[in-house]
């Protein structure tokens, strides 16, 4: 619902300035549909719920664009035209990443009153106690719980009707 997009947009830019000292990040929202839905002819979750959420939070002064087409959205968030990219659902936003640091992407959960950051992966109970598990990721997180936790900036809030906090 457009309630939840709005949260996760505010719990993103929160963070983006908060942990990763990005004074004016750079959000993109993704369709749902293909295509962005093409006017309704492929969904209507785009027109009803995300682009009115999109505004919403333009209203409240975050920076935000969207929805665009998943299909070349991490594309140009990729070559830096984005910050972040808000996916919405799971495997629209991993395969990207797995795509292009499958085994040291990080999984950091927003939202939370403390820093939490996990491997990119499920628990390998496969390969549990062979000596063969490759610990990138594991030591990706704990760099990423480092370094957001280096970089809090308790003062660093952006202006506008957000209370942050």
């Amino acid at each position: 619902c457009a309630e939840t997009i709005i949260s996760v947009i505010i719990i993103t830019w929160k963070a983006l300035v908060k942990y990763f000292a990005i004074e004016n990040p750079r959000i993109a929202v993704a369709a749902l549909n293909p295509h962005g839905g093409e006017g309704g002819m492929f969904g209507s979750e785009e027109t009803e719920i995300i682009a009115p959420a999109v505004e919403e939070c333009r209203k409240m002064g975050v920076p935000v664009s969207g929805p665009f087409p998943a299909d070349t959205l991490f594309y140009r968030a990729y070559k830096g035209e984005f910050d972040a990219v808000i996916a919405m659902y799971h495997d629209q936003g991993l395969i990207p990443i797995k795509l292009i640091h499958f085994g040291d992407a990080v999984n950091v959960t927003l939202g939370l009153p403390i820093i939490r950051t996990s491997v990119d992966h499920g628990t390998a109970y496969d390969i549990a106690g062979m000596g063969v598990a490759d610990p990138s990721s594991l030591i990706s997180a704990i760099k990423m719980a480092s370094q957001m936790a280096s970089a809090r900036q308790k003062d660093s809030y952006p202006a506008g009707e957000l209370t942050r906090p």
